[in-house]
């Protein structure tokens, strides 16, 4: 099972489950916690082979990891905890996997945070998987991963971001980078998937305005889905939450409140 932690709301019957990115880890939320706890049961997911989910999975899951696959990994522990329902905030990858359980469990989820959102790749993103594919196996995992991380976060105040994501980006190991880069492979048919059918569920896509890789296909996504609705903070780049938590608690905690009353 993954690794997990849990922060319990004196009062609140709500449950809040966050999912990071490829890459991250539980910590990436840091600056949510304080603000979040205040008024919500929080639950926090290291992914497989991330955070202190890493040692568990290196030797004992050989097989190929799917989305559906790591979905039901997170539907393991709300069944642990007991968690019938929650609201889920995810970030970068982290919004597939959502969107993902979405699909497979709809009573599940009772809210989506989507920060950082991928729904579609442009021609940048494409080249980029495809020049990760075909260097995965040669190049140093970690040299791939700090190039992927200034094209997407290029900017001075991105820098926050990068850093965190290339300290956690360390603690991976090769053989565990490449599993989870061969996930690439199934993401183009997913997403036309999710771009075309809209499951209903309450949305809230929170986006930096310098997010150039994957904001326009959001503008254009929530243009056509009525269960969803954007969010674009000013001065942030692709991991929001890092670039200006102020504001991604601000929109995150009161999109929920409203679907939780």
């Amino acid at each position: 099972m993954l690794h997990y932690s849990v922060h319990s709301h004196p009062t609140s019957k709500a449950w809040v489950t966050f999912v990071h990115g490829a890459g991250g880890s539980s910590s990436i939320w840091f600056k949510q916690l304080r603000e979040f706890s205040k008024h919500f049961n929080l639950l926090l997911l290291d992914l497989r082979g991330h955070g202190k989910s890493r040692m568990q999975f290196s030797n004992v899951f050989k097989k190929k990891y799917t989305f559906d696959v790591l979905a039901e990994d997170i539907i393991a522990v709300l069944d642990k905890e007991q968690i019938k329902a929650c609201h889920f905030v995810g970030i970068s990858l982290g919004t597939i996997l959502i969107r993902q359980l979405g699909e497979m469990y709809p009573v599940r989820v009772r809210s989506m945070v989507m920060a950082g959102a991928i729904m579609k790749l442009n021609l940048r993103s494409q080249i980029l998987m495809r020049f990760g594919n075909i260097c995965k196996s040669i190049i140093p995992y970690l040299w791939l991963y700090r190039l992927f991380a200034y094209i997407i976060m290029p900017n001075n105040n991105h820098k926050e971001s990068r850093l965190l994501f290339v300290r956690e980006a360390k603690k991976l190991y090769q053989k565990e980078f490449i599993r989870w880069y061969k996930l690439t492979t199934e993401i183009k048919p997913l997403l036309r998937l999710f771009r075309q059918v809209d499951i209903k569920i309450p949305t809230l896509y929170v986006m930096g305005s310098e997010d150039y890789m994957f904001l326009p296909s959001i503008e254009k996504l929530v243009a056509v889905h009525k269960s969803a609705q954007l969010s674009v903070i000013p001065y942030s780049g692709h991991v929001v939450n890092v670039d200006q938590p102020d504001q991604f608690n601000k929109h995150s905690i009161s999109f929920i409140q409203n679907f939780n009353r």
